[in-house]
């Protein structure tokens, strides 16, 4: 009996390990792979919400100086 739950615990982690180097592998493959440039089907378009050419968009400095001659103004 201790044969044969030996060798199914080594069956069980043959497969894990074998799918976590699948796992790696893919991973690996996004990051620096074909899959990381964009595709071809979305190149040239823009965010729905990105503004258009010549739209006026909000604005917020948050420079350091700025920030300092805001907090001065207040009393």
């Amino acid at each position: 009996m201790n044969d044969l739950l030996a060798v199914a615990y080594l069956i069980c982690f043959a497969a894990i390990v074998g799918g976590t180097a699948a796992l790696m592998n893919q991973s690996l493959r996004g990051i620096g792979g074909r899959d990381s440039s964009p595709s071809p089907r979305n190149r040239g378009r823009s965010h729905p919400e990105a503004p258009q050419p010549g739209e006026e968009v909000l604005y917020v400095d948050l420079s350091r100086e700025r920030l300092e001659q805001l907090y001065q103004q207040t009393p």
